[in-house]
């Protein structure tokens, strides 16, 4: 009897543990997407628009308290096997909840006015009511040309150029906001440009890597960019990886990752 009975006691103890286990694994998962839908939003960067300040492989954290809760500050995707299983991507919202203006220079993620589905990843250069002008690859902001400053060329032997030495700046907005740029060619389209005016409620949106970047210096794919559509800042680069980095070859591992990149603010 004192044998079933200890039997018994075990197999309560067990399942009580394993109990616990499911607690703990549940309030972290919960804690988890909490901290992912209202506060910080980890997104990778796919794409060389933000180069150098971003490059392809960089895993980045977006605060979205930055400017408050707009209606595309909540998306959220969850799926097993490719399939989508449960998706937010707009909650019925008017303006912004928490509101305060965006400040030029940031670095923020922003759904495309175009389909307002699509992630980008921009500096906000105009602000409403502003004029914005690039001449000859300088950037004029209210009939002022911001400051640059030819500093070493940009070279990445895997990445943008193969190696190939590309022109760099580095920028200085009016409000002091400073980073680094590229130049790739002096004929670009983007080099010279009509005068935009920046509608109220809206902001003017480039990337770094001012001649291989989509942005509000194209009117017909990204255009002004609401406020509403704001997503967050980016401010915290967690983790990147090379071109060549692969899940199968874990042996590599440690070469892909890109250590002095690791743990950074985003400039802006």
């Amino acid at each position: 009897m004192n044998t079933m009975s200890k039997d018994v006691d075990k197999k309560t103890e067990a399942q009580d543990g394993i109990w616990e286990t499911v607690k703990v694994i549940f309030q972290a998962l919960i804690i988890a997407f909490v901290i992912r839908m209202f506060f910080f939003q980890p997104f990778n960067i796919p794409s060389g628009s933000m180069i150098p300040t971003l490059r392809i492989g960089d895993y980045l954290f977006v605060n979205k308290l930055s400017y408050g809760y707009g209606p595309y500050s909540f998306n959220f995707t969850a799926g097993i096997f490719g399939n989508e299983l449960f998706s937010v991507s707009k909650v019925p919202i008017k303006g912004r909840i928490f509101a305060s203006m965006p400040e030029r220079g940031d670095v923020m993620v922003f759904k495309t006015p175009t389909d307002n589905k699509t992630d980008f990843i921009k500096r906000i250069i105009g602000l409403p009511g502003d004029h914005i002008q690039v001449v000859h690859g300088v950037l004029i902001i209210n009939g002022k040309a911001v400051k640059r400053v030819r500093i070493a060329d940009y070279v990445d032997p895997k990445g943008q150029g193969h190696g190939r030495p590309i022109q760099q700046f580095r920028e200085t907005l009016p409000n002091g906001v400073s980073y680094n740029t590229l130049n790739l060619t002096d004929f670009s389209p983007g080099d010279n440009t009509r005068e935009y005016v920046v509608p109220e409620g809206r902001l003017f949106m480039m990337g770094d890597n001012r001649d291989n970047s989509s942005d509000s210096r194209i009117l017909s794919h990204v255009g002004y960019v609401p406020i509403e559509n704001l997503v967050g800042k980016a401010t915290f680069i967690f983790y990147s990886h090379g071109p060549d980095a692969s899940i199968w070859k874990f042996w590599r591992w440690p070469f892909d990752i890109r250590w002095s990149r690791l743990f950074k603010w985003v400039q802006g």
